[in-house]
């Protein structure tokens, strides 16, 4: 058993990564600020998922806040952290690039901190398949340059594994960075494109298509992710960057089709220009994940969208 702290545990993949850490025994606490991006009640309901896997403990707090998290650490005496608090969203990113860089870096930077002073052994941050950009090179590879961000939100990504590559030069700390590909299943938030599509076509609402559905993406499970968030906190050492993702890329039109299926419903398209900030394909290399993790992701999107939408189903019905 190790005690955890994970950053952003209400959300999406934190709630999953809380369950997986409960389920196999380990002393869990959440930090969570409830940020406003979306409904509080989203959240809210998610660690009612969490609490059915075990007792944690809730510290509704913003990682920005020092004093805050110096008590929480102090008092913690952590082993390790699962860092996925962050302002997310490559197009909200655009509109609110200082808020980014407020919580994406200086945010991470109290943590990264505080992991020093406490001496905590294993440090797992969540980066993003953003940071590739338009690589032209495909499938993308951890050692591929990404030196020409698309986004604000991207920017803040690469620059947080930047400052954690200095915090192990300088200190030692244990990093581990994962690359996240395009995360969807159950408890996805509202405003992802496969919830926000599943959402639309049930209601009969126009569902806005940007470009000409030829853009691709590398679509991960949600149980995926959690296999190598947990896979990449138990062997934390040095500093690694790892891709997380399917490595099959599906289009934005094919993707269209899949929830049409799931639903048994037609899509009415509202057809609109290609957004700034978007990138036309992301595609995981995962050889060095799976050659030093072990991660062997399962589910394809042909298999993943149907339990996607069923389990949007039992929440709707």
């Amino acid at each position: 058993m190790a005690r955890v702290l994970v950053t952003g545990g209400a959300g999406f993949i934190g709630s999953h990564v809380c369950q997986a850490l409960l389920a196999r025994g380990d002393d869990v606490t959440i930090v969570d600020s409830f940020d406003p991006f979306y409904e509080e009640s989203v959240k809210r309901g998610n660690l009612a998922e969490v609490a059915g896997a075990g007792d944690c403990r809730l510290v509704e707090a913003d990682i920005r806040d020092r004093d805050r998290m110096t008590s929480l650490f102090a008092e913690g005496q952590f082993e390790a952290v699962v860092h996925l608090a962050a302002k997310a969203g490559v197009r909200p990113s655009i509109e609110d690039p200082a808020g980014y860089v407020s919580t994406n870096l200086d945010g991470s930077t109290v943590l990264f901190d505080l992991a020093v002073v406490h001496e905590i052994p294993r440090f797992v941050f969540a980066s993003s398949s953003s940071v590739y950009g338009n690589n032209e090179k495909v499938p993308f590879c951890e050692d591929d340059p990404v030196d020409h961000p698309v986004s604000p939100y991207a920017a803040t990504k690469k620059a947080g594994e930047l400052v954690a590559h200095t915090y192990h030069h300088v200190h030692g700390l244990n990093v581990t960075c994962l690359r996240f590909f395009t995360v969807y299943g159950p408890r996805q938030r509202p405003e992802m494109a496969i919830h926000k599509f599943t959402r639309l076509i049930d209601a009969g609402d126009p569902v806005p298509f940007f470009g000409d559905g030829t853009s691709r993406r590398d679509y991960t499970y949600v149980d995926d992710i959690v296999d190598g968030v947990l896979r990449s906190l138990d062997r934390c050492e040095g500093y690694r960057i790892y891709n997380l993702g399917e490595s099959h890329t599906t289009t934005l039109a094919r993707l269209v089709e899949l929830i049409e299926a799931a639903l048994g419903k037609k899509a009415v398209l509202d057809r609109l220009p290609f957004q700034r900030g978007d990138v036309q394909e992301t595609f995981a290399n995962i050889s060095r994940a799976q050659t030093e993790l072990g991660y062997d992701p399962s589910t394809l999107v042909e298999e993943g969208i149907p339990k996607f939408v069923a389990w949007f189903r039992s929440r709707t019905q």
